[in-house]
């Protein structure tokens, strides 16, 4: 009877021994040996190859995404916020719990890599190259705003500086790297404790049991090969414009060129795909320590070339706030300011600006936070099964330790290095005046006779305004006898620099002296906002820069070490990009052949040509534009993936629960799991979910009926609510197309919905408790409100003689008994 019990369990959702039931093609041998998911290979392919099509052909793919990311912004930011804080704190009790000296692995496996290595492989996948883009543009760019710190005209200089780091911190703290630490945590758990495939599908084997195998594990297979390989190849893509614009800051003769970003390109891939080739072990394990090791150098240079006791006070300070804040920055969701415009109160509030436009910008949201945390988890299919790849023997307390306390205290002092030494310049630059400009005609005014005679015409001393055509035009008519020249306005810092060069009358001035005038300003141009000044070459305002300039212009400030960082920062970022490519090819290939740790080599180097190919099909089509389009669907791509890790997160815990003993996996159940209508070729189990989508009310009164849950009146309260709800459905949409809608109906729809989801809820609560079946009133919830059909089926099958499901799905009429023997639980 006991083994009857354990055959079936083990059909269902017990954590055994993982037996592969996935469709695989094999063909050759030895080197020339494919091994791969024929559905979910050619699946991602055409995706991907379809997608990169439309970002190239669609000059307006990237305003599509971008109108869609901000859409979510508006509409599920309270869901980024929420998911990742609830995340955390789950992480935070698994830390504490006895479940943190649980192992990824069995109990007598030992790590395989040392500390060392370990840290610098997880830190290069997950976020090395990202600081360096990042580690001096982002503090800089929350100090200058706009944001609604910055709005804020009466907050005092130093604690806007401050809370720029905060806001940083918060960015690459612990909301960072957590959806990191969960799907490595519970793929770590069930790959090598469970022997179970290492692909993302298997994470929903504690809630699905087998139905991983069909359709819907493939699919969430090639969801994670798309946004991981979007994810590789926008990083690969943008990445190449930073390294070309070092190249450029050491060596002007070096363009900035897509001739040139597509060579760099390919240098990176050559070198990610004998990586890849040579496995963790070597290839990827020996550039990621070579990575740390130079990350660590240019960092330590910079904190004692700069001031290091004001990097060493700003550490601790910043420390510090963000542990005081990360309550309030980890639920603010930006309510007010992403009102409509309209809805920020009263004008004569006395508020400290003039305009209306909220305390902070509407986008803020939008493009830091938003962007951020649909970025991280549209990654964690990439870096959280990397990450558990090399967790092997590790117990879950090491393993968070390692995964997300290190990197955070290690991602904060780069920030503080970077970041705080990129405040202390961008103030200095201030102080002595050096601003950022507008000018946009400077080009025009070279060599070309015609173009100095414009000049001249367009000159009219002196400027005792800010509209100049220096700064654009306007033009209007065809012809030169109708043509109007409307100038345009410069900042005060433009006209500044105007008024004291163009002190001349131009209309006396030959062409060469005028093009000599002009190629003055341009060089003014220059080192008025972007590069270091004549008068102080430590100084450059880097608010006026690129991001992908601001870190050259930094480490470039320190005089003599200046061009030895600049070498130094570039092998770093190449080398970042390396391993980052390398391990991202490894992970998609891995996927793709149903979690196979060890793919063949093949299949390696085409992943890695892959990504190659598809950022330079981006690049030369499209340029940086295409690039953004793909990298905004990734973020995009976020919102589904944030639902996909909630079940995770669930998972995680029922998975630990069972182990532990905390959950009896032999315990009752439903005879019929919520995906089965969906996953399963039963026509009759179709047929049934079809009929409960409009029967359910019929069925929760013949439920509490059976069971003795109540009288008529929960099944006529069930019935009432539905009804209600489907007829003012129905009348608010054919109000739409009449002269005689209600507005507002959907309103109380949505109520009569959500009373019959709790009637719902409340008796599968009451048969779990009668029957002892396992759950809880929130899964309750949610099963009602988003697979009510299937709800019904479940309590419609429970046995009408005792209540419970059956032993065997196929035998009706025998009655599972529960074991107490511990020796029977998984």
């Amino acid at each position: 009877r006991h083994d009857d019990v354990k055959q079936w369990y083990q059909r269902r959702v017990a954590i055994t021994a993982g037996v592969d039931k996935s469709i695989w093609f094999r063909m050759g041998s030895g080197c020339f040996k494919l091994k791969f998911n024929p559905i979910v290979t050619t699946a991602a392919i055409v995706c991907i190859v379809a997608f990169v099509i439309y970002c190239i052909l669609d000059d307006e793919a990237s305003d599509h995404f971008s109108t869609a990311k901000y859409w979510i912004s508006v509409k599920f930011t309270w869901l980024y916020i929420g998911s990742q804080d609830i995340w955390a704190v789950v992480i935070i009790a698994i830390y504490f719990s006895k479940y943190g000296n649980m192992k990824l692995g069995k109990d007598d496996e030992k790590p395989e890599y040392s500390d060392g290595s370990w840290f610098a492989m997880l830190f290069a996948c997950g976020v090395g190259v990202g600081l360096f883009f990042f580690g001096v543009a982002e503090p800089v760019w929350q100090y200058v705003g706009p944001n609604r710190y910055t709005r804020d005209k009466y907050m005092p200089d130093n604690e806007l500086a401050q809370v720029a780091m905060n806001v940083t911190f918060f960015h690459w703290g612990i909301h960072g790297w957590i959806v990191y630490v969960i799907i490595g945590m519970i793929l770590g758990f069930l790959a090598f404790r469970k022997d179970m495939p290492m692909t993302m599908k298997s994470c929903f084997y504690p809630l699905i049991g087998d139905r991983i195998y069909g359709w819907m594990g493939d699919l969430i297979d090639i969801l994670s090969i798309i946004t991981t390989l979007f994810g590789v190849c926008t990083s690969l893509g943008l990445g190449t414009i930073q390294v070309n614009r070092g190249l450029n800051y050491m060596n002007e003769n070096i363009e900035m060129s897509i001739t040139n970003q597509i060579i760099i390109i390919w240098c990176i891939t050559a070198v990610a795909t004998i990586s890849v080739i040579t496995g963790v072990g070597v290839g990827i394990r020996r550039l990621s320590e070579i990575c740390f090791g130079l990350g660590m150098v240019i960092m330590m240079m910079v904190a004692f070339l700069d001031d290091i006791w004001y990097v060493l006070n700003l550490y601790c300070q910043s420390i510090g706030y963000y542990f005081q804040y990360i309550l309030q920055l980890g639920f603010h969701c930006d309510a007010f300011e992403l009102l409509d415009v309209g809805s920020y109160g009263a004008a004569d509030r006395g508020r400290a600006y003039d305009d209306l436009e909220g305390d902070g910008p509407k986008t803020w949201m939008d493009g830091w936070t938003i962007f951020y945390w649909g970025w991280w988890i549209s990654w964690s299919p990439f870096v959280g099964m990397f990450i558990a790849k090399i967790s092997k023997g590790r117990t879950l307390r090491q393993f968070i330790n390692g995964s997300l306390t290190a990197p955070m205290i290690y991602s904060f002092m780069w920030l503080t290095v970077f970041g705080g030494s990129g405040i202390r310049m961008e103030r200095l630059a201030s102080q002595e005046n050096l601003c950022c400009h507008n000018f946009a005609n400077l080009d025009i005014f070279t060599s070309k006779p015609e173009n100095m005679t414009l000049l001249k015409k367009l000159y009219n001393p002196p400027f005792t305004d800010s509209n100049n055509f220096l700064c654009g035009m306007s033009v209007k008519g065809a012809t030169d006898e109708t043509r109007e020249y409307t100038s345009l306005k410069c900042n005060p810092c433009s006209m500044k620099l105007i008024s004291e060069r163009f002190t001349d009358d131009l209309k006396t001035l030959s062409d060469s002296e005028l093009e000599a005038l002009v190629n003055t300003l341009k060089k003014d141009e220059a080192w008025m906002g972007k590069y270091p000044s004549k008068e102080n070459k430590t100084v450059s305002r880097l608010s006026c820069m690129k991001s992908e300039e601001m870190w050259f212009a930094l480490v470039s400030s320190y005089k003599d070490m200046g061009g030895f960082l600049r070498v130094l920062s570039l092998a770093g970022i190449i080398l970042y990009f390396v391993t980052s490519s390398d391990s991202g090819s490894l992970v998609i290939d891995i996927m793709s052949a149903n979690g196979d740790q060890e793919p063949p080599i093949p299949q390696r180097v085409f992943w890695a040509l892959v990504e190659g190919a598809t950022a330079t099909a981006l690049l030369t089509a499209g340029g940086s534009k295409a690039l953004g389009a793909l990298q905004t669907a990734s973020v995009v791509a976020g919102l589904p993936y944030t639902i996909i890790m909630c079940f995770v997160t669930v998972a995680l815990w029922r998975a630990l629960a069972m182990e532990a003993g905390d959950i009896d996996p032999y315990g009752n159940d439903f005879s019929v799991l919520l995906v089965d209508p969906l996953t399963k070729l039963k026509p009759k189990l179709w047929l049934e979910f079809l009929l409960n989508i409009v029967m359910a009310p019929h069925t929760i009164y013949k439920v509490v009926v059976r069971h003795k849950l109540g009288g008529i009146a929960t099944g006529i309260m069930a019935a009432i609510c539905w009804v209600s709800f489907i007829v003012l459905m129905i009348l608010e949409i054919a109000g739409q197309y009449s002269s005689l809608a209600v507005e507002g109906l959907y309103s109380l729809a949505w109520v009569f919905y959500l009373s019959f989801v709790t009637i719902v809820t409340v008796v599968r609560a009451q048969i779990r408790g009668k029957y002892k079946i396992s759950g809880n009133p929130i899964e309750d919830f949610f099963a009602a409100m988003f697979l009510y059909p299937s709800v019904m089926i479940q309590l419609n099958r429970v046995s009408k003689k005792y209540g419970i499901a059956p032993l065997m799905p196929d035998d009706p009429n025998r009655v599972r008994e529960r074991k107490s023997d511990t020796t029977s639980k998984v």
